[in-house]
């Protein structure tokens, strides 16, 4: 009898955890059927994979999508527009909106708010405050919820936890791994007197390297006491690296495409406020110091940090100009062409975007390509050269530090549960985003 699937994906080289080698795959119901020879099998619609790499959907675990409340940068659709483009099939955005997630209520609201409309599958982090740490435990358990963000530093509005007792306190309270931006607030206060105006080559110098050595020193002693797990964001510094390798028990690592592309000063010289992010980009020792981190295992997973800001907006004289740019679009071509350049191989790069997200936030059936587990799918082409123009981004600010800059490596198709939502360049399905489940929230959302 023939096997019948919903969707075949026929000729591709198949990327997972069992190496890369030429394999159909056979979708049903929006899982995973069947991997291997299927050419007789039969399917209500096939795609021509030959000449593709079929990879594990890429999840870009820290973006920033601003809704609610400041959706004239972006909202949820936008932002996953940007994302399913870019051949990403989930993301996990971050809790400093307006008003900041930090509330059940609020988190609840944010999760009705990208369901059946966000065009890739979706968690949201809970944001921890100074007054909010009897709720922690009640959102880290909701559905849609990756974990429970910190900011130690750097934070708008009331998500601030700089001391060592605030922190201690939301770590005593929470069980599952919490998320850190990692740069000590006291360190960043006493240096605000060195930025030169209109002169961002200063920002790595108000933002300095020991700011967010000797957080991530605190954070780590504190974790240590509480026997707690961390997943340290955006990690910025080579010394971080160092200090990190020596907690593997306790600590998880995620770097930028950005920090591992652009330099200081050069990146500020050409781009001015278009280089601007929070932790800084750095001097080039900095950038090998995290290829090392990478090379050597230290870090776990990528994230693009999209955070969007409108070009009016960036516009201001360095410091009122605004911190983050946007880059959820961009995170797969960029890592493509690293990979083209040799700087690390497919292979690993799909360990950084999807094995290891799916392991170290403990995603459910999501992050490999394995028989039952939801059929998201990242095709891409590794000899295709294509330029990264203004008129390809979907974010609502318009613009990306790596508009010009040619790449070698492109997504060709995105596939989310069973179904091409990106093929070409085009959106080409309704957006149908559910949040994503995780083992440790499993029971408490059945």
């Amino acid at each position: 009898m023939t096997d019948t699937y919903d969707l075949l994906i026929k000729g591709g080289t198949v990327v997972s955890h069992s190496g890369r080698a030429k394999a159909d795959i056979g979708i049903r119901d929006g899982r995973f059927a069947a991997i291997g020879d299927l050419s007789a099998a039969s399917a209500g619609e096939v795609i021509d994979a030959g000449g593709l790499h079929v990879l594990p959907g890429v999840i870009d675990s820290q973006v920033h999508f601003r809704e609610p409340g400041l959706e004239w940068k972006e909202d949820l659709e936008s932002g996953s527009r940007a994302a399913a483009l870019g051949g990403v099939t989930a993301v996990f955005e971050m809790p400093n909106t307006n008003p900041s997630t930090t509330t059940p209520d609020l988190f609840a609201e944010k999760v009705g708010r990208g369901r059946d409309r966000m065009h890739t599958d979706f968690a949201f982090y809970a944001g921890a405050t100074k007054e909010n740490t009897d709720l922690l435990r009640e959102m880290e358990r909701m559905e849609g919820c990756c974990g429970i963000k910190v900011f130690m530093g750097a934070s708008t509005g009331d998500l601030l936890v700089d001391t060592d007792e605030g922190v201690a306190a939301v770590l005593d309270v929470i069980e599952r791994r919490a998320a850190f931006h990692s740069e000590d607030e006291f360190r960043l206060a006493d240096r605000r007197s060195l930025a030169r105006q209109g002169d961002w080559t200063s920002h790595p110098e108000v933002r300095d390297a020991q700011a967010a050595i000797q957080s991530t020193e605190r954070l780590l002693r504190l974790a240590r006491a509480a026997g707690k797990r961390i997943h340290v964001l955006h990690v910025s510094t080579a010394e971080e690296m160092d200090i990190l390798a020596t907690a593997r028990d306790i600590a998880s690592v995620e770097t930028t495409p950005q920090h591992l592309t652009l330099t200081a000063p050069d990146a500020y010289e050409r781009l001015g406020a278009y280089a601007q992010m929070n932790p800084p980009i750095r001097e080039a020792r900095h950038r090998e110091g995290l290829w090392k981190g990478l090379d050597q295992g230290v870090v776990d997973v990528i994230g693009s940090d999209h955070a969007p800001h409108t070009a009016e907006e960036k516009s201001k004289p360095y410091p009122a100009s605004p911190s983050g740019m946007p880059g959820v679009q961009t995170l797969v071509p960029l890592m493509l062409d690293h990979v083209s350049k040799g700087r690390l191989t497919l292979e690993r790069f799909v360990d950084l975007t999807s094995h290891s997200v799916q392991r170290v936030f403990g995603l459910a059936g999501k992050g490999r390509i394995m028989r039952g587990y939801d059929a998201d799918l990242t095709l891409v082409d590794l000899s295709a050269s294509r330029t990264i123009e203004e008129s390809w981004l979907a974010s609502k600010c318009g613009w990306s530090p790596f508009t010009g800059e040619t790449v070698t490596g492109w997504p060709m198709a995105t596939i989310l549960r069973g179904r091409a939502v990106m093929r070409d360049g085009e959106i080409t399905a309704p957006s149908t985003g559910q949040p994503a489940r995780f083992l440790e929230s499993l029971k408490s959302n059945s």
